[in-house]
């Protein structure tokens, strides 16, 4: 059954709430995924991921977006900006920890040749991490600036490829085979129907932690061959660590202060799936809305003396749990897709990392009533 990976549904996992029709982000429309995968030799075990709010045809279009730091040992660059303006117009690059260079690099050189339009004097590109340095070898110079833009040139929409994908590629997650993972919720709003999609790189959480329908799997599954020696006189990394980049949106209307409220909602998806946020991880959740096209512009004004104004359409404050509950439900079940969806892998100094035995896992939510 393990060679045969699935999605948590396919399972059987019992999880709460309607998905959209892919059950990933990219149900919120206009917005398209797209993958570098890196497997090469013994090593390299990495890659790049690109998300894109609009599309190709919307970079530089702004969102209402908003941040939330639930443990700050990681990376995310443009976060000033998005916090000063309340805004992201750029596309969003997910990585391994030391590739955030070359990545930034090429998000720029693709800006450059795609849409000179938008940013002729400055750019501040977003790219994010966690750190795969024990299945690939993260000092290595293998992802290049020219694969931060293959991976935006690759973005589409339509069902998103999950597990060992992209810069999930050599992640764990609770001592199994971490990576990339989505999910979507819809939220009925009065007579309209918005989708909250959530996009997951996990690299987190210790093996005894995990969580799964409410039953404590890890601590029944049996423990794996530990990590083994590390080369060199490297020291192991502690359980737990790694990180975890969570990517919320929605075409709900919404103001940037209730795109950070639910980018807080994040770490409550996470803690369904048992992690207590280790010290040693960096959580970055970024959350943005794609409703109010054409406000949160930021041009350089025209000296002709107007004095322009913008106005947005948002949900209440007041009727903001609906939204809430569906970052959480999709944010639990996209690490779950990982999980799932993530096989074994061998890499640097032949470190192995199993996938989770979905056939075990079956059998305890089975025994404990929580699939029948």
């Amino acid at each position: 059954m393990d060679d045969h990976r699935m999605r948590a549904r396919e399972l059987g996992i019992p999880l709460n709430g309607e998905p959209g029709p892919w059950n990933a982000i990219t149900d919120v429309p206009g917005i398209e995924v797209g993958y570098v995968t890196l497997c090469e030799g013994d090593d390299v075990r990495t890659g790049v991921t690109a998300l894109l709010p609009r599309g190709r045809d919307g970079v530089g279009m702004p969102c209402a977006a908003g941040l939330h730091s639930f443990n700050g040992n990681g990376e995310m660059t443009g976060t000033a900006w998005i916090e000063e303006s309340g805004s992201l117009a750029v596309p969003v690059l997910i990585t391994n920890t030391y590739a955030v260079g070359p990545v930034h690099r090429g998000v720029v050189e693709w800006v450059r040749a795609n849409r000179r339009d938008m940013a002729p004097e400055w750019l501040l590109p977003v790219v994010t991490e966690t750190w795969d340095g024990h299945l690939n070898d993260i000092h290595g110079s293998a992802v290049e600036s020219r694969h931060a833009a293959a991976a935006i040139e690759a973005a589409a929409s339509g069902p998103v490829e999950e597990g060992c994908v992209g810069g999930g590629t050599g992640m764990r997650c609770y001592g199994f085979k971490g990576g990339s993972g989505t999910a979507s919720r819809v939220v009925e709003y009065g007579e309209d129907r918005y989708t909250v999609g959530a996009f997951v790189q996990a690299n987190f959480g210790a093996r005894r932690e995990l969580v799964v329908a409410g039953v404590p799997v890890g601590r029944e599954l049996p423990d794996g061959p530990g990590p083994g020696a590390e080369p060199d006189g490297e020291r192991q990394v502690p359980p737990g660590a790694g990180s975890v980049i969570v990517v919320v949106a929605t075409d709900a209307p919404l103001l940037p202060g209730q795109c950070e409220a639910l980018a807080r909602r994040a770490t409550l998806g996470l803690a369904r799936t048992g992690t207590t946020g280790s010290h040693f991880s960096g959580d970055i959740f970024l959350a943005f809305s794609t409703a109010n096209e054409g406000t949160l512009t930021s041009t350089f004004p025209e000296d002709d003396g107007s004095a322009p104004y913008e106005s947005m359409r948002f949900v209440p404050w007041g009727r903001m749990d609906p939204f809430y509950g569906a970052v959480v439900e999709s944010v639990e079940e996209a690490v779950l897709n990982v999980l799932t969806g993530a096989h074994a892998m061998t890499g640097r100094a032949g470190h192995h990392v199993p996938a989770l035995p979905l056939d075990q896992v079956s059998a305890l939510l089975t025994a404990r009533g929580a699939v029948t």
